[in-house]
């Protein structure tokens, strides 16, 4: 859920006001590049679903990990946001964005395809796959960065929902479609083999990106020591009001969601019993939340106002988390039941990720400047995901301790005291665009 984005003209001179000058939402899946880059993002999200299935796959069932190890590995994935998070700004505010977001999947691309070869030489091991998040994660932190200022370039402000909402959709039969897919080949092939196509679709999308035409301006040279940078950005948002409620709202939903991704697999397998394959099919219906929020952001947006839009999500998605822990081994006494069940709460937390992601997005890009856009983007990325670490490292240890349910039994009590606090105690609701 959290990946997605696109591309434009050439600008033969910048200057202040290049971002008004994208061409309209209405007619971007007419120009080429957007449709390049649109090709590139449905390989990475079918290729995600493949990762998101096979990597933890491979630590649960064929490394048999803990649910501490679990939390580790899962901390892993997110500690980049926290270590490099703030100079990606800087680096993004300084540099074209199209060149760092090729750079990064290959990179991605590489840790990737370290895992079948460590399989195959029979080295394959925990602290081996939590070297291969960290270096996902960082691959995510800059290259995903840069997608999100890319987009900026490529539609204006006043086109970011309805592209999103694009992707959003592309996005949704990804999820429809991958899980199941990914399911079935890691059932199939093994999970090291599995992780080799999504290798592949890298390839494809790298070879696809560098036919792209469009060159953002060069931003211009900074004198400027890049602590320095990055104290403004940090000062940018913490002295805009809204900037910075969006920080810790976003900060509580990322440890929660961490939380949960460090022991939703476990759960799946070890109390629920599902394969691989009913996995994948149980994720699947994440896609269709996602083509239900695709469909529904504008409208909710319009009706309530964008923070009344990003205010649903929360509320959506903790109802997802509340009812993870609920699900019983055999619901009705059948493993069908609880299957669905599974499905059903899947459903509602990707549906409610993106109902509060992509309003989200597009508020925190319409309020800023174009000087310190990277810089924000970067800046509250790290802020908010710098709890996930922590997330995770939680999750994991009271799964250890207490068992995995009430591990997320825990996740599901916070979720909704984060709504809560946020539909009460700050303005967002009153927030109309």
């Amino acid at each position: 859920m959290f990946s997605n984005i696109l591309r434009e003209i050439i600008i033969s001179s910048p200057d202040d006001n290049w971002l008004t000058k994208r061409i309209p939402s209405d007619s971007v899946v007419r120009n080429p590049d957007f449709r390049r880059f649109w090709f590139s993002s449905i390989l990475a999200h079918f290729g995600a679903q493949i990762t998101l299935l096979a990597l933890p796959i491979c630590a649960v069932l064929m490394l048999h990990a803990t649910p501490a190890q679990m939390g580790t590995l899962a901390a892993f994935e997110s500690l980049p946001f926290l270590l490099f998070g703030l100079p990606s700004g800087v680096l993004l505010d300084r540099n074209r964005r199209l060149p760092v977001m090729m750079s990064s999947d290959l990179m991605v691309a590489i840790a990737l395809a370290t895992v079948p070869l460590a399989w195959w030489l029979d080295i394959l091991s925990i602290p081996w796959l939590y070297a291969v998040g960290f270096v996902i994660g960082t691959g995510y932190v800059v290259g995903g960065s840069a997608e999100q200022v890319f987009l900026t370039f490529l539609v204006g402000r006043g086109g970011l929902v309805d592209a999103q909402s694009k992707f959003a959709a592309t996005e949704s039969a990804a999820r429809v479609l991958g899980p199941g897919m990914a399911g079935g080949l890691v059932q199939l092939l093994g999970a090291p083999i599995a992780i080799l196509c999504n290798v592949a679709g890298f390839v494809v999308s790298l070879l696809n990106l560098r036919r792209i035409r469009a060159r953002e301006p060069q931003p211009p040279p900074s004198d400027a020591h890049p602590l320095r940078d990055i104290q403004e950005g940090l000062a940018f948002v913490w002295r805009h009001p809204l900037l910075r409620t969006l920080a810790w709202v976003s900060a509580g939903w990322h440890l929660l969601f961490y939380g949960y991704t460090a022991l939703h697999v476990i759960f799946a397998t070890r109390v629920l019993g599902m394969t691989a394959g009913t996995m994948g099919m149980a994720n699947m219906f994440g896609g269709l939340g996602i083509l239900a929020a695709s469909l529904l952001v504008k409208p909710l947006s319009n009706r309530f106002g964008t923070g009344g839009g990003i205010l649903a999500g929360l509320c959506v998605s903790a109802l997802g988390f509340a009812l993870v822990p609920a699900i019983p081994a055999a619901l009705f006494g059948s493993a069908g039941w609880t299957l669905a069940a599974y499905a059903m709460v899947v459903f509602w937390i990707d549906c409610g990720a993106t109902l509060f992601f992509v309003p989200y997005s597009a508020l925190r890009q319409r309020v800023t400047p174009d000087a310190v856009l990277g810089r924000m983007v970067a800046t509250m990325r790290a802020l908010t995901v710098a709890a996930a670490p922590l997330g995770a490292l939680l999750a994991g240890g009271l799964g250890e301790g207490f068992g995995v349910r009430a591990g997320l039994a825990c996740i599901a009590a916070g979720a909704v005291v984060l709504s809560l606090a946020t539909i009460f105690g700050t303005r967002l609701r009153h927030v109309k665009d």
